[in-house]
């Protein structure tokens, strides 16, 4: 899938008040805009995630998320390699100089891609994973006479506390290893600590019970070892260090309330979502526990909470028996 860009030129961030110049935002889109434009679905990626990789697993045939009916817009958070990150900015904004992004400034360069860009006034779902589901509240919190819809699927609409001790053993992983010289290493970049990272992530992104149950096998792999190192390590090996750790940034950053239209105030952020939502969570989720989630549901006027019965963690949509879940609540607000 070949990646289109939007050019943003110089883009004003929320914190620190930085600007990136020339900045751009990279996406897929998928389908057909059609005459009334009332068919367009809006999927932001998640942690690592390139469009053309969500599209893989959120979108296709006989899926809720089918191009041929739906106009499917999958743009890229910053940092993700495709949009401005680290590993593709010039100087003086490259490596460790790259500045913070936050989930609101995804969302306004977003916005500015599908009306500016793409002439889209109306959004008839806005549905992703983690942080791509940070990204759904967003648009919806931001732009609640655009959006009807929106699904965030196992992810938070703030990082909570418990989210934040994972996320500094994977930042610290990685700035430990001497090799990151602060972010401006050359041809030998940080693989130690990138391994470590993976490490870590193994234990969270699956669940207890999906290890007893021996359910690495499944990927080919005969004990914990094989698992970590045949898929862990090479998931996380063929990403930029720099990339790894801006996206870090914005995912503890995240937090819905902290944006001017709401002073802090995250329940009043909660509240001002007024798209049909429906939050769907995995049971045995680590990073986003369920009893989060019920507190988002019980603040967004329209929403609701749906849990996954599933041993997959965070992982579960890439289950195809939890992808079923997932297709049937998305179907349902697609075809309301």
């Amino acid at each position: 899938m070949q990646h289109r860009i939007f050019e943003l030129g110089d883009f004003p961030l929320q914190k620190g008040g930085a600007i990136l110049p020339d900045a751009k935002i990279g996406y897929l889109a998928l389908g057909e805009l059609n005459q009334a434009k009332d068919n367009v679905v809006v999927c932001p990626t998640w942690f690592t995630a390139t469009p053309s990789d969500t599209a893989m697993w959120l979108t296709g045939p006989n899926r809720a998320l089918d191009p041929e009916r739906w106009f499917i817009v999958i743009p890229n958070h910053f940092g993700a390699a495709v949009s401005s990150s680290p590993s593709n900015t010039p100087p003086p904004f490259d490596r460790g100089r790259f500045p913070h992004a936050t989930t609101y400034d995804n969302i306004v360069a977003q916005h500015r891609l599908l009306t500016e860009g793409l002439g889209v006034e109306r959004i008839r779902l806005v549905s992703s994973w983690s942080m791509g589901a940070a990204q759904s509240y967003a648009w919806g919190a931001l732009h609640p006479e655009m959006v009807d819809a929106i699904a965030p699927i196992s992810g938070s609409a703030r990082t909570a506390n418990f989210n934040k001790v994972f996320l500094t053993g994977n930042i610290r992983a990685i700035t430990s290893d001497p090799d990151w010289r602060h972010g401006f290493y050359g041809e030998d970049p940080p693989i130690r600590g990138v391994r470590a990272m993976a490490a870590i992530y193994a234990g969270w992104g699956l669940s207890e019970p999906f290890y007893r149950e021996e359910g690495f096998r499944a990927f080919g792999a005969g004990n914990v070892e094989e698992f970590i190192d045949y898929f862990w390590d090479a998931f996380f090996q063929k990403c930029d260090a720099n990339d790894l750790l801006a996206q870090m940034w914005t995912w503890w950053h995240n937090d819905l309330g902290d944006h001017p239209s709401f002073g802090g105030d995250f329940a009043a952020a909660l509240s001002a979502i007024q798209a049909r939502t429906i939050i769907i969570q995995s049971e045995t989720d680590s990073y986003f526990p369920p009893v989060d989630s019920e507190y988002e549901a019980s603040r967004i006027p329209n929403g609701e909470l749906r849990v996954i019965p599933t041993i997959w963690g965070h992982l579960a949509p890439f289950n195809p028996e939890d992808q079923a879940f997932i297709d049937d609540a998305l179907r349902e607000l697609l075809d309301a």
